[in-house]
């Protein structure tokens, strides 16, 4: 069978495969793949990746051979080979699933920016941006209650937790919620009247209005809204003309039952140059604080943005951004921006290079680290000892076991390999090496010459030795070592 009969009948399969899964799951998991090979009631089909060969066998094996099935019921069976070619530029076999049926639209783009026209006086949200909600908000130890309280408001705005006082640092997702519980608001009433703005154009309104002598209808517009939202409130400091006409508006809402949603840096009492009368109003309702997240929420905010883009990167790449991205969730999600781009414009998957390159260039940062089954590593190896170490407890050794005589199989390599690595990840010469294991320097050279030979033929060594390498860690300054 040709290439193109092999084209034609797996995207034929793949459009009976689809109405089966998620929109979402059918792009991630057989983006690029193929039919390798077809013969008589065998079907090899090829995946570009290890992790969506993997997922599809262990996922959708039934649906994928009852697919088939309907396309040519002589199949009996399907089997799963990883083809790394796959989804390259020059390589014409694999298939787009976005062009498998119509009409597809591309989720990943710019978020449309969609306004609410809340009534006939003129008031708008500020861009309540549709893609934020709090179904998509990644809930962890951090910000779980913060996520709670905006639950209950929005069933029942006005009636819990009135005002809201949400406070943390830059970047941390207080605006994701924010604009969330306005959208869903709005969902559960599409009447009601909600206004969302940052102080700064809250500031803004208030001086136009002063300038062109339209106070009161200023008033007018603001006080008459069912839920007032103001994200970076600590930016009204110094500006008493607009904390005075905030106070009057917060007192006629809050009278009124009508619900308010404020968020700053800070909590309520370390704002300075605030009016002490609206911080005790501040401190009527609820204060809750979203901190930065832990390496486990980190991880799940990055797969939840792979769905959203509908992109799929290797597991080790995502958790090498989970654990070294330390600031803000903007900065996780612009390292993974850039990675994702790296993988539609170039053509290529990213990996824990690339991916530590960017992270370098954002973060200006020196050394980073890698985790294995999320478990933190105790630090870089900079020495044979932690070499050895390493080596030992990936394999399930002793660092006797490694150091030793003992000449077996499941010993002897893993000694060989760490003779291999202190070599060329230290740069130790062959009679350091040599000292460390209590061998002279011809037996240290045999050991590294066969691993380098052998890692020529065996793929196994190969992913052992990249493991081992991420066990080490990474380090990024001047020279860089390892990969």
């Amino acid at each position: 069978m040709s290439d193109t009969t092999h084209r034609d009948f797996w995207i034929e399969v793949l459009k009976a495969l689809e109405p089966n899964l998620k929109r979402s799951d059918f792009l991630t998991w057989f983006q690029h793949t193929t039919v390798l090979n077809k013969e008589k009631n065998v079907v090899t089909v090829g995946f570009p990746v290890v992790l969506s060969r993997d997922w599809a066998a262990n996922k959708y094996k039934k649906e994928l051979l009852s697919a088939a099935q309907s396309v040519d019921p002589e199949i009996k069976e399907i089997l799963y080979e990883v083809d790394g070619k796959l989804g390259q530029g020059d390589d014409a076999r694999s298939i787009d699933v976005n062009k498998v049926s119509e009409p597809i639209k591309k989720v990943r783009k710019m978020p449309g920016k969609e306004e609410y026209m809340i009534n006939t006086d003129g008031v708008r949200s500020k861009t309540l941006n549709p893609k934020y909600t709090l179904e998509s908000y990644v809930i962890g130890p951090e910000n779980r209650l913060a996520h709670a309280a905006c639950m209950a408001i929005a069933k029942k705005p006005g009636q819990a937790y009135n005002p809201l006082f949400v406070y943390g640092g830059v970047g941390l997702g207080k605006t994701h919620l924010l604009q969330a519980t306005g959208n869903a608001i709005i969902k559960h009433n599409p009447r009601a009247i909600v206004a969302y703005m940052t102080s700064e154009k809250f500031m803004n309104e208030i001086v136009d209005a002063i300038r062109n002598q339209k106070a009161k209808s200023f008033k007018t517009k603001y006080r008459n809204v069912d839920c007032l939202i103001i994200d970076d409130i600590q930016f009204l400091a110094h500006k008493e003309r607009t904390q005075e006409e905030f106070f009057h508006t917060f007192n006629e809402l809050y009278d009124a039952n009508k619900q308010i949603i404020l968020s700053a840096d800070r909590p309520p009492k370390e704002l300075r140059d605030i009016k002490d009368r609206l911080i005790s109003r501040f401190e009527m309702g609820m204060i809750v604080d979203v901190q930065f997240p832990d390496y486990e929420t980190r991880l799940a905010i990055l797969h939840a943005k792979c769905r959203e883009y509908q992109v799929l990167l290797p597991a080790d790449v995502l958790e090498f951004m989970a654990y070294n991205v330390h600031h803000s969730i903007r900065e996780l999600e612009g390292v993974l921006m850039q990675a994702v781009a790296q993988y539609e414009l170039e053509q290529s998957t990213p990996t824990i290079r690339s991916v530590a390159k960017i992270m370098k260039k954002l973060n200006r940062g020196g050394e980073f680290a890698v985790l294995d089954d999320g478990r933190e590593h105790k630090s870089l190896a900079k020495t044979a000892d932690d070499v050895i170490d390493i080596v030992a407890d990936y394999f399930k050794l002793t660092k006797s076991d490694i150091t030793g005589s003992v000449r077996k199989k499941e010993v002897l390599v893993p000694r060989q390999i760490c003779m291999y690595l202190i070599r060329k990840e230290l740069r130790a010469s062959f009679e350091q090496i040599g000292e460390e294991f209590g061998r002279n320097h011809t037996t240290v050279m045999h050991a590294v010459d066969k691993i380098v030979k052998m890692m020529r033929k065996d793929q196994r060594l190969i992913r052992d030795v990249n493991a081992l390498k991420q066990e080490m860690g990474l380090r990024f300054g001047g020279e860089e070592l390892g990969w």
